[in-house]
Parts: structure tokens; C-alpha cells; sequence
């Protein structure tokens, strides 16, 4: 089996514990106003690389992985666009004992029989799933995605039924996900999972703009500055408040 390949990142530190092998699926079913890789979106795109292909090489980090708690972690594009592909890649690097992570924002997440029969293969074999929830509110969700934010919410839902460990994610965009009505929705939310250990906030920044203009695109959010530290704290603060209260209680 095949699988499209936007690029591969071999000692990544952001993205899951310890050092990570982070393979960056093709395509995507967002249009993040923000989005600092606009080239994962193309379906077509990308390098075709099979399952063993991405084993042989994960194969030399073993060592790194080993000494550090990391492992693979799947992201993107949205790589649950590509859930059959995952599943048999899984297969093989749990024969290695390798820590597997996802890095999605659902955004093709579908209750569907036929995707469901490959999620739950898939979430059998996934030690962690780094869930980007861009904005809580459907109608700004999507002004600043291109879709409004069900399919998100639905299986972040769905991972806390199945008690998948998850990283919660948020991207902070002045003017766009900072509003403290916004952020205390999402930590509302946020309660409402039971499989929640970790949240992360992730300044929103410029890096990705030369991007657009190199794909001949107008970047939407021209003029946008990064957010303040006042205001990271202030929602570091926030979706935390109801997360660190449930967990003083049990």
C-alpha cells in the first residue's frame, strides 16, 4: 500500500513525547486562514511512498526513540485522510514497539460504518492523538477554516469515549481565537472529555507566509501579529482552568 507523502521531519520535538519521526501527510480538507504548510492541501500532490518504504527508514531512529520515550508521529495535510494507509503502517511499527501518534484536526472525521471500522483498527494501535481544535464558535470555526467545526468536535468526543490519550490543541490568532468568551466555551468543552492530558496553546506566526506568496496565494491574515505573552498566558489560563480543577478532584 501507498501513501502520499508531503516531507518528513526525523528529529521533531514539538509534536508528541521525546524525539519524534513526524511524517507530514498529503492533502487536506481545511483551509486554515493561518496554515503555515497551504502545500499539504492538494490531494494529489506529494511523493507516493509505501509502508515499508517509511519502516526501513524509521528503523535507524530506533535508538533515539528508545533513549528519549519518542517515537512516530503522523501528521499533516490531515492524515486521517488517508486512515487505511495508517492502519497497516501502524501494524508494523507496533511489531517494533514504537510509540505512535496522530496529529489531526478531524476535519474528515465520519461516523460512517466503513470509517469507523478503519478508525477504531487505527485507534488500537495509537498511543496518543494530538487533537487541533481551532475555534469553538461553528460560525467563526468556519470564517477561519473554510468548514464549520462538527466534524472536529465529534471526534474529539468520540477519543474520549474510546479513552484515547489526546493533547489538546489550540492555535491562538489575535482577533480571530483569543476572545476570552471563545476560550472559556472551549475549556467548557474541554471538561466534558475524560481523556484530556495535556493542553497546549500554539502562538499563531508568520513563518509559513513566504508559502502562500510562493503558491500565489493572498495570505488572508496580512497585518495579523503573533499574540502578545499577555494573552498567551491569559488563555494558557483559561483552557486550563477547568481541566486542572477536574483533575484536583479525582
Amino acid at each position: 500500500m501507498k501513501g502520499r507523502i508531503h516531507s518528513i521531519e526525523t528529529c521533531g520535538t514539538v509534536d508528541g513525547p521525546g524525539l519524534r519521526y513526524i511524517i507530514f501527510m498529503q492533502g487536506c480538507p481545511l483551509r486554515c486562514q493561518f496554515c503555515h504548510n497551504p502545500d499539504t492541501w492538494k490531494m494529489g500532490d506529494g511523493e507516493e511512498m509505501t509502508v515499508q518504504e517509511l519502516v526501513d527508514d524509521i528503523k535507524d531512529y530506533l535508538p533515539f526513540f528508545q533513549a528519549s520515550g519518542g517515537g512516530v508521529t503522523v501528521s499533516g495535510g490531515e492524515p486521517l485522510l488517508h486512515v487505511k494507509f495508517l492502519v497497516e503502517l501502524f501494524k508494523e511499527l507496533k511489531k517494533l514497539n514504537i510509540h505512535t501518534a496522530i496529529d489531526t484536526a478531524g476535519g474528515c472525521f465520519s461516523k460512517s460504518p466503513t470509517f469507523l471500522k478503519s478508525m477504531d483498527e487505527l485507534l488500537d494501535m495509537t498511543d496518543l492523538v494530538l487533537m487541533d481544535i481551532k475555534q469553538i464558535n461553528p460560525a467563526k470555526h468556519k470564517i477561519l477554516t473554510g468548514m464549520d467545526n462538527q466534524q472536529i468536535l465529534s471526534l474529539a468526543t468520540y477519543l474520549s469515549d474510546k479513552q484515547i490519550p489526546v493533547w489538546i490543541r489550540h492555535v491562538l490568532v489575535p482577533g480571530h481565537s483569543d476572545n476570552d468568551e471563545d476560550l472559556n466555551q472551549l475549556s467548557e468543552f474541554i471538561s466534558t472529555l475524560t481523556n484530556v492530558e495535556k493542553i497546549e496553546i500554539l502562538p499563531y506566526h508568520k513563518m509559513g507566509v513566504y508559502k502562500w506568496e510562493a503558491l500565489g496565494l493572498d495570505y488572508p491574515l496580512e497585518g495579523v501579529e503573533p499574540p502578545t505573552e499577555e494573552r498567551v498566558a491569559n488563555a494558557t489560563e483559561i483552557l486550563n482552568r477547568s481541566f486542572i480543577k477536574k483533575n484536583s478532584l479525582s
